[in-house]
């Protein structure tokens, strides 16, 4: 790992700039039925962290019994569910996405995850849409990001 210096002075880690280069932005997107990118960041935290993974998906993706939520996106409304037992109260979770815009589907996974008891000691994302304001749905949670974009 590289360690640098960014424009403010602030130390940072060099592969963050090679990431941000790296994000191609799609006109329009999201399109309907695409969807589930956060899959690619969750599994491989967890494991890492020795954590269970738990996924939050949009209605009909998940087996078996489930609670659900519903949120309003940028774009229209959507609804996230969970499998039933998934997650015991007191349990801590971290809740990871690919992108915040206006912070509907953190708030929906938050809200999921406390209605059944456990603690969201933590948000984090790899990009950022702060002119969307999402964080501040987040009622204060903690959020970790790797990209802000503009």
């Amino acid at each position: 790992m590289a360690i640098c210096e960014d424009e403010k002075g602030e130390l940072q880690d060099s592969r963050i700039e090679g990431i941000a280069k790296s994000i191609r932005v799609v006109p329009n997107f999201p399109k309907p039925g695409i969807e589930a990118r956060g899959f690619m960041f969750g599994p491989p935290i967890a494991l890492a962290i020795g954590a269970k993974f738990i996924p939050l998906r949009k209605p009909g993706k998940l087996p078996g019994e489930v609670i659900s939520e519903e949120y309003v996106l940028e774009y229209g409304t959507d609804c996230l569910e969970m499998h039933v037992g998934a997650v015991q109260p007191g349990e801590r979770a971290l809740v990871i996405d690919d992108l915040i815009a206006t912070g509907g589907t953190l708030r929906a996974a938050i809200n999921l995850l406390e209605c059944v008891g456990a603690e969201v000691v933590e948000c984090a994302c790899v990009i950022e849409l702060p002119e969307l304001e999402g964080r501040q749905r987040l009622n204060g949670k903690p959020l970790y990001i790797l990209i802000e974009s503009r």
